[in-house]
């Protein structure tokens, strides 16, 4: 059973066959599909799933913070089910591959006190930006 599923079920989540396919579609490392691509892997699977449950089921995972939603350069949002786990995100300008990355140390550290105007930080949000191996080439 995925990582997901198991953190739904121990929510006591009424996991029907829609929201199970959904979850199960999210699974795996690095995974960040778009509302669309989940759509397509969950039809495959299941045919009978609609567009409008699997958006549904989406918005319900995001609020109950077991999926990120990440947004980059206007692209189409994605699903991150790696919502348990500090992170940060590794993005192809080219193609738009996303990858979650470990930096070592807290970046909320490293933010100068001077420059807080007297927030309490709580988090950051870091989004590194290259070319992956496809779109640099040779």
């Amino acid at each position: 059973m995925s990582d997901l599923l198991e953190r739904l079920r121990g929510r006591a989540w009424r996991l029907t066959a829609q929201r199970r396919v959904v979850a199960e579609v999210l699974d795996g490392d690095h995974v960040h599909l778009t509302a669309d691509e989940v759509h397509a892997r969950a039809v495959a699977r299941l045919p009978e799933i609609s567009r409008a449950t699997v958006y549904n089921t989406l918005g319900e995972l995001v609020s109950l913070g077991e999926v990120l939603e990440v947004s980059t350069d206007g692209r189409a949002k994605r699903y991150d089910p790696n919502a348990h786990r500090a992170h940060q995100h590794l993005v192809c300008s080219g193609c738009g591959t996303i990858r979650d990355v470990l930096p070592e140390g807290d970046p909320t550290a490293a933010l100068p006190a001077g420059e807080r105007f007297g927030f309490t930080v709580t988090g950051a949000e870091i989004t590194y930006r290259g070319l992956c191996p496809d779109c640099a080439g040779p």
